[in-house]
């Protein structure tokens, strides 16, 4: 059986019926959509998806900040007035 990673769940009939409300009663939190008791979709709001984009955005800044550090060494130093 495959997990099921939300604390919320409804079948795709009850999707159908009424999204909207669904996404209400969520407060924010992912709900998975359920086809023959097996996870097929997750349904997020628009706010925690954007948040999510913005937390993975951030994740990859740090790679490549990681990636970037070596190169400090040769660096070259200016001030802000000399920009």
């Amino acid at each position: 059986m495959e997990s099921v990673l939300a604390r919320r769940s409804a079948g795709i009939s009850e999707l159908k019926k009424n999204p909207s409300s669904l996404i209400e009663q969520s407060e924010g939190e992912p709900i998975a959509i359920l086809n023959h008791n097996r996870p097929t979709a997750y349904l997020i709001p628009a706010k925690t998806y954007e948040l999510m984009l913005e937390q993975i955005e951030d994740y990859q800044l740090g790679l490549i900040v990681k990636e970037r550090q070596h190169e400090k060494t040769s660096a070259v130093e200016v001030s802000l007035d000399e920009l």
